[in-house]
């Protein structure tokens, strides 16, 4: 029988047309116009097939679960009332399609599902998990999934050597379809509770999420004593921002908003382990062959021993860049127009303006050769004042206004060999690349975004090897190296190694240990194996150019399935470099991380980070040369409707109040209870 979208299915249907009593035995099925199907030995109800009485109903809910009772009640609204009733919205089947019994249900004298709210609720209930002794519950509710509501969230427990035993239990409003405000009271044992607060909200434009903390706590201000001694209890706290808006199909606006209070709250309340914060805003233009930005940016350092004056606020930042045709010989010119002011508190403040011309031309010979060829010209306008504020004599630059004109032009030949081997295919591709550039003018200009150059793959055949904008490479070099690439039934391998030559004598301003300093750079080279989806070994290297000595030795490694699988790192740079250029520090570290499904639901995993570094190589490393970091081990279980864990957390460094020690994590995540 069909009624006003509901439909009912049944061995035997016996309607009375004068009364209008409808009743139906044998395989009974209700469809009601929301997709949920009510199930029943029999059933008394109306024509309208809306209300009516069901003994031994089930309910197989449209998003997911079920409810069963001894006997159920449909109202015309659509209302359906049970005693003695289950719902669970696990399987209640195994993977052979036997019964089962669900990771959890809940039971309860009344039951009352309402379809036009989505939600379930509750009297005299109880949990049943892994069927063990049920737990009573308070009268309540919960919605049937397929939407949100507001309501309790999955709580969270845990416990740390500083903070002491923790509990947070979230609580969800729906401010809108569109808008949703969570907030998570975080008791302590040992300090005052911690509020946290998320917004979010989403509209046809973009979206918006927002994630405040705040609490009052002893704090301490001496971050490089071994032993620090707390100060008085301070308001503590830490803003999470980030917003994004298509405006039109080629405007965006976008910004992240990241603060804190001091710098090691967000350790201490194990919220981040980020050593700097960025605060950004920009507004673009994208189009097929033109790109404006309109941005800025504000950097917080956490790190122990930078001094927050020194650290650049970037107001404002223009870049325009397009591309169009030289309407001659086929090539393709780039300009770029772009503009940057840096001011700091406590610190040299510097504002530059450049515009650029590049001109590509990209041919392929009667031989297969492809071959590129590059011009390029650029002219810049520096400004800068207290100079005297930067320590480091090559980052100055002299005071006021100067100028600096660039050029360079290149010539780049690649030329690949394609063949068989081994049953499939191999490519070798060797390269050669000639670029000439006549001396500029760098040391009297300000270094603010060039300071961190170190030679790898990626930047060998660069036009300019330097970082950023404010150096560039003034040399004549010649540039070789070669490609390799085998791709055979669910295995590819690649590999790559080049060196470059500088062909004049000028002295360079390229620092030792950068690989470039002398007129032949170090050697690099990149590695790649694949083997289908479960093995991916990449390794970087720099061989110095006398004694082949490793300067920079890379691997990351992935094996496994993603139920199964370990990833391990480990990085050593042996640069010698000089300790006065920043971020380029000599160090060794090794990273593990993994995780082992050893049942079809249950699965353990683990991290740590063990820093190798000894005296040797930084003499201003701490490390004995086998120091660990941090770890992390634990143990989940996660089926289709559960999620429950125990994590173990171990931190070996102090930092202020952020002290060294042992953390746990419990998480119990219900399907459709809090999440």
């Amino acid at each position: 029988m069909f009624r006003q979208g509901s439909r009912l299915r049944a061995d035997k249907v016996v309607w009375n047309r004068k009364t209008g009593k409808v009743v139906a035995t044998g395989n009974i099925a209700v469809t009601n116009p929301e997709g949920d199907i009510a199930y029943g030995d029999e059933i008394n109800l109306t024509d309208s097939l809306k209300d009516g009485v069901v003994d031994n109903m089930l309910v197989v809910l449209e998003q997911g679960g079920r409810l069963a009772a001894e006997q159920g009640t449909r109202d015309a609204d659509g209302t359906v009332n049970l005693r003695t009733a289950a719902y669970t919205p696990c399987g209640v089947t195994n993977s052979a399609g036997c019964p089962k019994e669900p990771t959890w249900k809940i039971t309860a004298v009344r039951v009352t599902y309402r379809p036009e709210r989505k939600r379930i609720f509750y009297k005299g209930a109880r949990l049943h998990l892994f069927g063990l002794p049920s737990l009573p519950l308070p009268e309540f509710s919960n919605p049937v999934g397929g939407g949100s509501d507001s309501g309790l969230l999955s709580p969270n427990g845990g416990y740390s050597r500083v903070n002491g035993v923790e509990v947070s239990i979230p609580y969800y409003w729906k401010l809108a379809p569109n808008q949703g405000l969570v907030i998570t009271p975080h008791i302590y044992s040992s300090v005052l509770p911690m509020a946290q607060v998320d917004y979010s909200a989403l509209n046809s434009k973009g979206a918006f999420k927002v994630r405040a903390y705040a609490t009052e706590s002893r704090r301490s201000d001496d971050l490089t004593t071994a032993n620090p001694t707390d100060t008085s209890m301070a308001f503590r706290g830490y803003i999470d921002g980030v917003a994004r808006y298509q405006l039109s199909p080629n405007w965006t606006a976008s910004g992240s908003l990241r603060l804190t209070t001091d710098r090691t709250f967000l350790r201490r309340y194990d919220i981040s382990r980020d050593d700097r914060l960025r605060t950004t805003a920009s507004l673009e233009r994208i189009d097929d062959s033109s790109y404006f930005s309109l941005s800025g940016w504000y950097a917080q350092t956490l790190r122990v021993n930078d001094s927050q004056g020194q650290q650049p606020i970037a107001l404002p930042e223009i870049d325009y860049r397009k591309r169009f045709d030289d309407g001659l010989v086929g090539g393709r010119f780039q300009l770029q127009l772009n503009t940057l002011a840096l001011t700091r508190t406590d610190g040299q403040d510097t504002q530059r303006a450049f515009a650029s011309l590049q001109w590509d031309l990209r041919r392929f010979t009667n031989w297969g050769q492809e071959v590129t060829f590059t011009a390029f010209a650029r002219g810049d306008l520096y400004n800068t004042n207290d100079t005297l504020a930067t320590t480091n004599i090559s980052y100055r630059g002299l005071e006021g206004f100067h100028q600096r004109a660039i050029g360079a032009v290149a010539v780049d030949v690649k030329w690949p060999f394609i063949g068989t081997f081994l049953g499939g295919t191999q490519r070798f591709t060797p390269r050669v690349q000639f670029v000439a550039a006549p001396k500029v003018a760098n040391i009297t200009l300000p270094n603010e975004d060039s300071r961190a150059v170190d030679l790898d793959d990626t930047n060998l055949f660069s036009l300019n090897r330097f970082a950023g904008y404010d150096r560039f490479e003034d040399s004549s070099r010649m540039t070789y190296g070669g490609e390799w690439a085998l791709d055979l039934p669910g295995i590819s391998f690649t590999t790559n190694v080049g060196q470059s030559y500088r062909l004049d004598l000028r002295p360079t301003i390229l620092p030792d240990g950068t690989g470039l300093s002398d007129r032949f750079s170090d050697i690099v080279g990149r590695s790649e194996l694949r083997f289908r989806d479960f093995v991916s070994i990449v390794h970087r290297y720099r061989l110095d150019k006398d004694g082949f000595a490793i300067r920079r030795n890379e691997v990351d490694a992935t094996i496994g399935s993603r139920a199964t699988y370990v990833l391990v790192g480990y990085l050593k740079l042996n640069r010698n470099i000089d300790a006065s250029i920043e971020d380029l520090r000599d160090r060794e570290e090794a990273r593990v991380a993994g995780r082992v499904q050893f049942a079809r639901f249950w699965s353990a995993f683990g991290s740590g980070v063990v820093d190798l570094t000894n005296a040797s190589e930084d003499p201003l490393s701490r490390s004995d040369g086998f120091t660990p970091i941090r770890h992390r081990i634990g143990i989940q279980y996660e089926d289709d409707c559960l999620r429950l864990g125990g994590t173990w957390r171990r931190t070996y460094n102090d930092t202020g109040d952020a002290r060294k020690g042992n953390s746990f994590l419990l998480t119990l995540a219900f399907t459709n209870l809090g999440r």
